[in-house]
């Protein structure tokens, strides 16, 4: 799907749409995020992806489908792409902004000890991984001073369940010489609340790795309605 070409339209409903975005700027550069709509911050993005057409309803309808801004700009390409009137060019604009801002996440945890930066973590976890619609297992491996090694993407499951094998996961921890692990997870429905089988397999992960040096510090779950800690639980 290509974006639509711009209906013709008459000189003042040219001018109103130039007025309505330049305002709209304008107010953004006063006030910043806070002092806009959802759909409002949305038209903001579209505004340089389709610059011929007045995009209020195109954000409106993003905002219905999908949720939030932060849901229209973490929906897979396809998911954008059956949308009216959103085409290819501007679904990849969408997807560059997604993946602008978490690398922008990423760089808040990769130069800070990572546990006197806890926040940045969790804000970056949930950049990754809480609007995918299916489960994502990544693994972030810390250095003897907790910063961050390496942060990798295990493993890809279904809506409901990802396989983890906790032997791997140590071994390769011992690959990158870490000290201390940070597991994190994304539960597509929403609710972060660990399950039984969460629970289960970060013990054993933990259970495997201390005699060989390796701490778990954590295993984040995280989803579009929060996250969970299961140490900040009580639970390992």
């Amino acid at each position: 799907m290509t974006d639509a070409p711009p209906r013709p339209q008459d000189p003042s409903e040219e001018d109103h749409r130039h007025g309505h975005r330049q305002r709209l700027r304008e107010r953004f550069a006063r006030v910043g995020v806070d002092g806009l709509h959802d759909y409002e911050l949305l038209e903001l993005v579209l505004f340089r992806s389709i610059p011929q057409r007045d995009v209020k309803p195109l954000a409106k309808m993003l905002i219905s489908q999908f949720g939030s801004v932060a849901e229209v700009i973490g929906a897979p390409m396809a998911r954008l792409l059956t949308v009216k009137g959103l085409g290819e060019q501007t679904a990849l604009d969408i997807k560059i902004i997604e993946a602008a801002g978490l690398s922008l996440a990423k760089g808040a945890v990769t130069k800070r000890e990572v546990l006197s930066s806890w926040s940045s973590v969790i804000d970056y976890c949930r950049a990754a991984m809480a609007f995918a619609e299916v489960e994502q297992f990544r693994i972030l491996f810390l250095d003897k001073r907790n910063g961050l090694l390496a942060d990798e993407l295990q493993q890809t499951g279904t809506v409901d369940h990802t396989p983890v094998y906790p032997r791997e996961v140590v071994r390769r921890g011992l690959e990158l010489n870490a000290s201390a692990l940070i597991l994190v997870h994304n539960h597509p429905s929403g609710d972060p609340t660990p399950s039984q089988a969460d629970i289960a397999m970060t013990r054993e992960i933990a259970d495997i790795a201390k005699p060989l040096g390796i701490l778990l510090h954590d295993h984040i779950i995280v989803g579009r309605n929060g996250h969970a800690s299961l140490k900040g639980m009580g639970l390992i």
